[in-house]
């Protein structure tokens, strides 16, 4: 399974930045900490590859072992299948841990950045049980087993397409944190207009009841538990439920055109012709536009 690491600052497939992450916690210039590094960290290797596709399967078997541990008849039946299933996984994953603290040279920058404190939360709870048997009536309201499903977290460092998402989204924040403060307005406003028209007898008691209304039926889920009763208070529930329609997409509309855009600079970046050094040429172009020489086939070549 092909993936792409965050510390890989020399895989041709990694997204940029990734050069940043290896800078920031640092890669072995040589010895057994470097082999190390290229097996957990570099997925253009053989090791690399074989190591991430073993991590992710075991990252999904233990997902699939909390889920199993959460329903009452399949933990009676088979409590003890599970709790070994469960220590095994601990395991791997703090040897898992311990050999990516000890493949970087700055080991307490990776344990302090987010992928090494989903690391930690991914074998604490179990050893936390451990340490301090007192801690054993958290686990009747699952706390401390709930956590491990943080484990699900480490899957997104396997995939650049989390990291692309990733930067549409942060690229889009300011849109979207305009969009969420209209969405604020609206329903404060229509969950005030709900209250005055409706009244406590009617069971909107409070503005805050209001707005808590007119954001169940803006998101189109539609509980039933409040709804007006008067002509008023419908028309104005009308208005709601077909604005909702009209809201959903919009934020879908934002991140999807920022990635489209990342999508096309990033296609038509790189693309330089050796011969008059003209820049953003069509991914699939053959020959340079301005001076019609060839273009070379791999765009690393060009830079």
């Amino acid at each position: 399974m092909a993936a792409t690491r965050l510390l890989d600052g020399e895989s041709a497939a990694a997204p940029a930045g990734l050069d940043s992450e290896a800078a920031r916690f640092g890669k072995p210039a040589d010895g057994w900490r470097r082999k190390l590094f290229g097996v957990i960290f570099e997925a253009d290797t053989r090791a690399g590859k074989l190591f991430d596709t073993v991590l992710i399967a075991a990252i999904l078997t233990s997902i699939a072992v909390v889920l199993a541990d959460s329903v009452e008849s399949v933990a009676t039946r088979h409590g003890a299948l599970l709790n070994v299933l469960e220590w095994l996984f601990t395991l791997l994953f703090t040897a898992e841990y311990l050999g990516r603290l000890a493949a970087v040279r700055h080991p307490l920058r990776y344990a302090r950045s987010f992928f090494g404190i989903i690391d930690l939360l991914a074998i604490l709870p179990t050893y936390f049980v451990l340490l301090v048997p007192e801690a054993h009536a958290l686990i009747d309201i699952r706390i401390l087993r709930l956590l491990r499903i943080f484990r699900i977290f480490k899957l997104v460092e396997f995939f650049s397409e989390f990291n692309a998402l990733g930067a549409a989204i942060a690229a889009s924040r300011r849109k979207i944190m305009i969009f969420l403060f209209v969405v604020v307005m609206i329903v404060v406003l229509m969950g005030t207009l709900m209250y005055v028209v409706e009244g406590p007898r009617h069971g909107f008691t409070s503005i805050p009841a209001g707005i808590y209304w007119a954001i169940v039926t803006l998101t189109t889920v539609g509980y039933g538990d409040l709804a007006p009763r008067t002509d008023a208070g419908r028309f104005l529930a009308a208005l709601m439920m077909l604005l909702g329609w009209g809201i959903i997409a919009v934020p879908t509309g934002i991140v999807t055109s920022e990635m489209t855009a990342r999508h096309m600079s990033l296609r038509l970046r790189n693309r330089i012709c050796a011969a008059c050094r003209s820049s953003h040429h069509a991914a699939d172009a053959k020959f340079c536009k301005d001076c019609g020489a060839p273009l070379p086939d791999d765009a690393e070549k060009s830079a």
